[in-house]
């Protein structure tokens, strides 16, 4: 197995469409971006816990202006709730919440109220019928579905190519990969947009402004950069999958 998994460095021929680009390229590749999201998210864990000192104009919370924002765009029928963690926040469709972690919730912070805001972006998004949100979620299932069983069908498809050269079944579970590739791509557009409707509202609420918005602009940023370097590694792992097969069928 160990052989399989290893055999993607193999030159290839020039004519195929990588040709250049070996299992090992992708590896490191994976490294590489691995080691950028962890830039990143340290970043964002640092942005956040700076503009989590600095409390908002009115000293609301960011349940309150959460709040408000639902109301502002007419949305009567989502609810604010808690959850426990750190920065646990999510909008679910299925039960209309909008769910604040302990680091946003009750606090008074620009930080607070960026996430929060975010949050309530995506429950503006699922009211207007916002399509890369209706495939996100449709997308779910599949996703959840195929994370589960893909790497274990790539590996009995590899022990199949080694005895019988059929690569059909490695094939399927590359298929299954890059589903999850495309939720990630397809999150891009649902999390830069719920970022924009939330600073454009925080903007034109006058919840905040000046030093206190290009804050709040800072923290979601860093937010949606996490989403970049995930798709950017979902993709890289289907690279990585690819090789890996045509690796072996050079070598035999």
């Amino acid at each position: 197995m160990i052989t399989l998994l290893q055999a993607g460095p193999a030159a290839y021929d020039t004519g195929s469409a990588f040709a250049n680009f070996t299992s090992s390229d992708a590896f490191f590749l994976i490294i590489a971006i691995a080691v950028i999201g962890f830039i990143v998210q340290a970043r964002l864990q640092s942005v956040f816990a700076k503009y989590s000192k600095v409390g908002t104009p009115d000293g609301m919370t960011g349940a309150e202006i959460a709040e408000k924002m639902l109301r502002d765009n007419n949305i009567r029928n989502v609810r604010i709730t808690h959850v426990a963690g750190h920065l646990t926040d999510h909008f679910d469709p299925r039960t209309m919440t909008v769910n604040l972690s302990d680091a946003v919730y009750s606090s008074r912070s620009i930080a607070a109220a960026a996430v929060a805001c975010h949050e309530c972006g995506h429950a503006v998004q699922h009211a207007q019928g916002y399509a890369p949100l209706q495939l996100r979620s449709q997308l779910v299932p599949i996703v959840s579905f195929s994370s589960r069983f893909a790497v274990w069908i790539i590996i009995g498809g590899l022990i199949l190519m080694a005895s019988t050269q059929n690569e059909i079944v490695c094939w399927i579970g590359i298929g299954m990969i890059a589903m999850s590739a495309v939720f990630s791509l397809v999150t891009l557009p649902v999390e830069y947009n719920a970022s924009n409707r939330a600073l454009e509202w925080l903007e034109t609420s006058r919840t905040l402004q000046g030093e206190q918005l290009a804050g709040a602009r800072v923290a979601l940023r860093w937010a949606a950069r996490t989403y970049l370097v995930a798709a950017l590694s979902a993709i890289t792992t289907v690279l990585y999958y690819i090789t890996i097969v045509t690796g072996n069928r050079r070598q035999n």
